[in-house]
């Protein structure tokens, strides 16, 4: 069975790193899937259907948090014992409070104007920086190994990503 102390890297057979290879991810996720899927041990005895339970549970949400650049972040910066203080430090550089006031005004003004077409270039503008920060943090974390900034950066995608759904939530609230 499955070791739950292993890292999610491990579990997969990648390098910690914040820049992965997802088709590898994928493909690994899929062997464990198949592996230890509950429908493989649905003869077997209880304590064996536990276990294949566990780990499919353990395989899922190792992959939900390795997928997706935000909580492969936030979990490569607990491994190296930083916590990235998302519930408590909510102070952020004037330049980027600045640019979410802007981002909020504009999401604000294409929502009252219904106007879909402004609300998908500000979807696109955001993704675009979303990506940016995500490169950014790639660097901090793989090469510089800068978990400080790196939190900071992991709290401003956060950020980022509550508006990129404001952004997507606007749009379906006119289009239907």
């Amino acid at each position: 069975m499955i070791d739950f102390a292993q890292s999610h890297f491990v579990l997969f057979g990648l390098t910690p790193a914040f820049s992965i290879d997802t088709k590898t991810l994928d493909a690994h996720y899929r062997e464990q899937v198949a592996q230890y899927h509950p429908d493989r041990f649905a003869t077997a005895a209880d304590a064996e259907r536990l276990a294949s339970l566990q780990a499919a549970t353990h395989i899922n949400e190792a992959y939900q948090t390795l997928k997706s650049a935000l909580p492969r972040a936030r979990y490569l910066l607990q491994l190296a014992g930083v916590d990235t203080q998302e519930e408590t430090n909510t102070a952020m550089p004037m330049d980027f409070l600045m640019a979410q006031m802007e981002w909020r005004e504009s999401i604000a003004d294409a929502k009252a104007s219904q106007n879909v077409d402004a609300l998908e270039n500000l979807a696109r503008e955001m993704r675009a920086e979303m990506q940016a920060l995500e490169d950014k943090l790639a660097t901090q974390i793989d090469a510089q190994q800068d978990f400080v900034n790196a939190a900071m950066s992991v709290r401003k995608l956060r950020f980022m990503e509550k508006l990129d759904q404001e952004i997507g939530d606007a749009i379906e609230a006119v289009l239907y």
